[in-house]
């Protein structure tokens, strides 16, 4: 079995997670979606497999400091349209909903001597998770996937400035989100 999925190079993850009020989704989901929408252990186990994926290939962009930790930490917020909203205006001065937002807070010009490694932060908004997914023709496990693995992209340095950047950008997250065989 590959190195980033196997139980030998192990990968802690704090994980501070923030699931969305199932109350408030106006549709009635899958099961699998329901589980992502409520579970951290399910996003723990799976960002573990992508960050492995991508320390353990040296070709993929990745900060040094994350290439070689083996305790990482980062937040997850699933969450409303205006919240999303709110923060996008607050952090980018664009007072609209979006999809994801991500925080990256790793500078590797200054850094500390902790135990875990601090990512940053990403916030979804599920209310658009489930439009993109309605106009995409694909369920909400899958679009919300899509999405995390954008954020977790971005607190890992990757951007996209330009059509190419946005390109491989868009190639890595079918590639993460096709790891464990479940596109």
């Amino acid at each position: 079995m590959d190195n980033y999925l196997s139980s030998s190079h192990q990968l802690n993850i704090d994980l501070a997670f923030s699931s969305f009020p199932f109350k408030d989704l106006e549709i009635c989901s899958d099961n699998k979606s329901i589980k992502l929408i409520k579970s951290s252990s399910y996003w723990n186990q799976e960002l573990a497999i992508w960050i492995r994926f991508i320390q353990s290939n040296e070709k993929l962009k990745c900060p040094e400091i994350v290439r070689s930790a083996s305790k990482l930490s980062l937040g997850l917020e699933l969450t409303n349209d205006q919240k999303i909203a709110e923060l996008n205006d607050a952090w980018l001065g664009k007072f609209k909903s979006t999809d994801v937002l991500s925080f990256p807070i790793i500078d590797e010009t200054v850094f500390l001597a902790t135990e875990y490694i601090e990512l940053g932060d990403i916030v979804i908004s599920v209310p658009t998770a489930v439009r993109q997914a309605k106009e995409n023709n694909v369920d909400l496990y899958r679009e919300l996937r899509w999405l995390v693995s954008h954020g977790l992209l971005h607190l890992l340095g990757w951007d996209h400035f330009d059509q190419a950047s946005l390109n491989q950008m868009l190639i890595m997250q079918e590639q993460l989100l096709d790891l464990r065989g479940i596109l």
